[in-house]
């Protein structure tokens, strides 16, 4: 379990060798080139998270041509869970034709680093790897139709314009993390 929230400046904390949904393995160099990164802690069974998946697939589209680099890590433990498990992901990144890494974090460490407790929970890092953002992506889950605030893509769009960000941080709104015991 997280013991603490990592903080708006921090730098990133390091990913090694986590397997992703393509078959490639990735650690935080894999996404050195980018001007931005982005991590969300998702998973495949939360509510929270599969109403986001359309707005996290769009939200990459828009972006990757940027420099932005959109990553989503599953940390959740899966006895208890199983349709979090490797298989289910790679699955699920199919059926949502995820254009972006899916990693799986099966000792939790990754997520423990981060101080990560929800998802999807969105950290927003700039090109030397500093935390900006840490939130939610918007401020509707239910309705993306009735969202007034986007603070993700206007957090990233202010970093690529070298501008400040206007809230750089919100409360996570979803499942807990489950973690082992």
């Amino acid at each position: 379990m997280a013991d603490e929230i990592l903080r708006i400046g921090k730098p990133a904390p390091a990913i090694h060798d986590l397997p992703g949904t393509d078959g490639k393995r990735y650690s935080i160099d894999s996404f050195r080139a980018s001007k931005v990164l982005v991590i969300v802690f998702s998973c495949n069974h939360c509510p929270y998270v599969q109403a986001y998946e359309d707005r996290m697939v769009a939200f990459h589209r828009e972006f990757a041509e940027k420099g932005v680099a959109f990553v989503a890590i599953n940390a959740n433990e899966t006895e208890h869970y199983p349709e979090d498990n490797f298989e289910e992901m790679v699955k699920r990144a199919e059926a949502k034709a995820f254009a972006f890494p899916y990693l799986r974090d099966d000792d939790q460490s990754v997520a423990t680093a981060y101080g990560a407790t929800h998802t999807p929970e969105f950290f927003i890092f700039d090109e030397e790897r500093k935390l900006r953002y840490h939130g939610r992506f918007d401020d509707n889950w239910q309705d993306p139709s009735q969202v007034k605030k986007r603070y993700v893509p206007e957090a990233v769009g202010a970093l690529l314009a070298g501008k400040e960000i206007p809230v750089p941080e919100t409360y996570s709104v979803g499942c807990t993390i489950k973690w082992k015991t």
